[in-house]
């Protein structure tokens, strides 16, 4: 199989030359003119090789070689850096950010070709059976939960779905929080200060891979494979990344027979593209005549993103045990939209969960509310078996 090299290099007669003297050694090549193109390549193509200039004007030669590291997918590509630099300490730093070997320009081309050729023989042989394409992979069932504000509940409701999920079909379930700066999943299930979706959403859309996002994933004793989100409220911001969103979702889909969401309040620009990517979505609602008024008008604004209504479901949440919370009849009158299901109050359970650092559903599996979680699971399942 002919070896592939990446030349990036933002001189162009670099390119075209080196690229020439190369392709007539028998390798193929493949050409990126800046830093970010260089990136994007690699992750997409996996060269046996990338020749790497230093000095290129919007990402340099050793900031690429950082992130390239940090990547589980290109943490093995011997890097050759190819530069006009001569001094001690630019080498050192070269080696010291991860290349592999170091040549000047102008270089012979024997030179060039000994270097090539040396730290081709001594590369880890790539495990095709590790490389996969998106198109190629199976794409589990994705349930998106969110409301119409912040407090109802939908953390709790996605964190037991899961949990529920996984409990009746005993394979893969993804819990991915993906409410930046907001997180509050792991401190309630005893995983604090995660960073995986914060790295995500700062690096490049090319940069989200498959063995990135699944190396950001944790294992949780409920059985649930956890994506958690920063709760440093500063990562807010990070919600503008709509592509990286998008990315991260794909490639969430191919890991996990199911993969439920965490989208938080409201339709920021970034949930609004990933709904349309769910199989289904469930809104978290509350009894009381405001929250139903604005609910409706939530419901109304995901149909209009194309979705079909029918594949939103209502679950009423009845948090606290008042009369002020309309029952299950008269909030899906006012709401004009069917409720699938109501979760009665329980506040020890979710108490005593909560000092377990676990999903009630799985503290108190024979509670009521936890038999009403498994219940909404249960219908999920069916749905998805029916797809």
């Amino acid at each position: 199989m002919t070896e592939k090299i990446l030349i990036v290099d933002d001189d162009l007669d670099t390119l075209r030359l080196v690229g020439l003297m190369l392709q007539r050694q028998g390798y193929q090549i493949s050409a990126a003119s800046n830093g970010s193109q260089g990136l994007a390549k690699a992750f997409d193509e996996r060269p046996d090789l990338i020749l790497l200039d230093v000095m290129m004007p919007d990402m340099d030669g050793y900031e690429v070689t950082r992130r390239l590291r940090n990547n589980p997918a290109t943490v093995s590509i011997p890097i050759l850096m190819f530069t006009a630099k001569t001094q001690l300490d630019d080498k050192v730093v070269g080696f010291e950010v991860g290349a592999d070997d170091y040549l000047t320009k102008p270089t012979h081309p024997t030179e060039l070709q000994a270097h090539v050729k040396a730290l081709l023989a001594r590369a880890i042989p790539k495990d095709s059976s590790q490389i996969t394409t998106a198109p190629h992979e199976h794409q589990g069932y994705m349930i998106g939960v969110l409301s119409v504000r912040g407090g109802l509940g939908v953390s709790t409701l996605a964190a037991n779905l899961a949990a529920a999920l996984f409990t009746r079909v005993q394979s893969d379930v993804i819990l991915a929080e993906l409410t930046p700066g907001q997180g509050t999943l792991g401190m309630d299930l005893g995983a604090p200060n995660q960073k995986g979706l914060t790295e995500i959403l700062q690096g490049t859309v090319a940069e989200v891979t498959r063995e990135k996002v699944q190396a950001s994933l944790m294992p949780h004793n409920s059985g649930v494979k956890l994506f958690l989100a920063s709760e440093n409220p500063r990562d807010v911001t990070l919600t503008s990344q709509v592509q990286n969103f998008q990315s991260l979702v794909s490639r969430l889909a191919a890991l996990a027979r199911f993969i439920v969401l965490d989208l938080g309040a409201g339709l920021p620009d970034y949930v609004q593209k990933l709904l349309p990517l769910c199989n289904e979505r469930i809104v978290v609602l509350e009894g009381t005549p405001n929250t139903i008024q604005h609910t409706k008008l939530l419901i109304d604004e995901i149909a209009s993103l194309g979705i079909d209504r029918t594949s939103i479901s209502v679950v009423l949440n009845n948090r606290q045990r008042s009369e002020a919370q309309m029952p299950w009849a008269q909030a899906q009158e006012k709401l004009n939209h069917s409720i699938s299901a109501t979760l009665t109050p329980a506040p020890e359970l979710f108490l005593q969960a909560n000092r377990m650092q676990t999903p009630a559903v799985m503290a108190q599996p024979t509670n009521m509310t936890s038999q009403q979680f498994l219940k909404i699971a249960d219908a999920v399942i069916e749905r998805e078996k029916a797809r």
